[in-house]
Parts: structure tokens; C-alpha cells; sequence
């Protein structure tokens, strides 16, 4: 009894990797064995990418309520913590928001917390 080998398959998993390594520099956009590595890897990075990025959005966030909570005279800490005090629940990412778009809101923001 011949082989089988399920051509198509193989076919279909050697296209789906050549497929994501479109635009590659040399052999890692043609060779299979080097587009594997280099597909892999580029994967690795898109995971971690998406993990650093919620990361530096926060610090520029904070940044930003920091700079301008201090031009009212107040700590970023102070002023995260008398929010919560009030009950007053909003994210970081609205009011870096305000901070930026809005400074008169979010000076009476401020005056209300203190």
C-alpha cells in the first residue's frame, strides 16, 4: 500500500506561514524553515507589544493628572486618594482626558475634591 502524505495539508500550512511572512527581508519571506523562526517571533512580539502598550498608556496617563494636579497644589497621590474618598469614580484615562482637553473642568474637579 503506498504512503499517504496528505499533500494538501502540508500545502495549506506551508502557505498559511509564507502568508504572514509577506514582506520580509531575503529568505525569511520564502524559505520555509527561516519563516517559521521568524513568524514565531514576530508573534512573541505582537503578545508582549500588546502587554507594554495598556502599560505606557497608564504611565502617560498618570503623567499627565500629575503635571496637571501640581499646577493646583496637590500630589497625584493625594489627589487619587481624596477621588476615592469622595466616591468619585472615574478612570485615569478620563481624566488625563480632562487634564488635557478640559483644564477648567478639571480644576473644578480638583476644587471639589479638596
Amino acid at each position: 500500500m503506498p504512503r499517504s502524505v496528505n499533500s494538501a495539508a502540508s500545502k495549506a500550512r506551508r502557505k498559511r506561514i509564507l502568508k504572514q511572512a509577506k514582506g520580509y527581508y531575503g529568505k525569511r519571506k520564502n524559505v520555509l524553515t527561516v519563516a517559521k523562526n521568524v513568524v514565531e517571533k514576530g508573534m512573541t512580539y505582537m503578545f508582549v507589544g500588546r502587554k507594554l502598550k495598556k502599560r505606557n498608556y497608564r504611565q502617560l496617563w498618570i503623567a499627565r493628572i500629575n503635571a496637571a494636579v501640581r499646577e493646583e497644589g496637590m500630589t497625584y497621590s493625594e489627589f487619587i486618594n481624596k477621588l476615592q474618598k469622595k466616591g468619585i469614580e472615574l478612570d485615569r484615562k478620563v481624566l488625563a482626558d480632562l487634564a488635557m482637553n478640559n483644564p477648567e473642568t478639571f480644576k473644578n474637579l480638583v476644587a471639589q475634591v479638596k
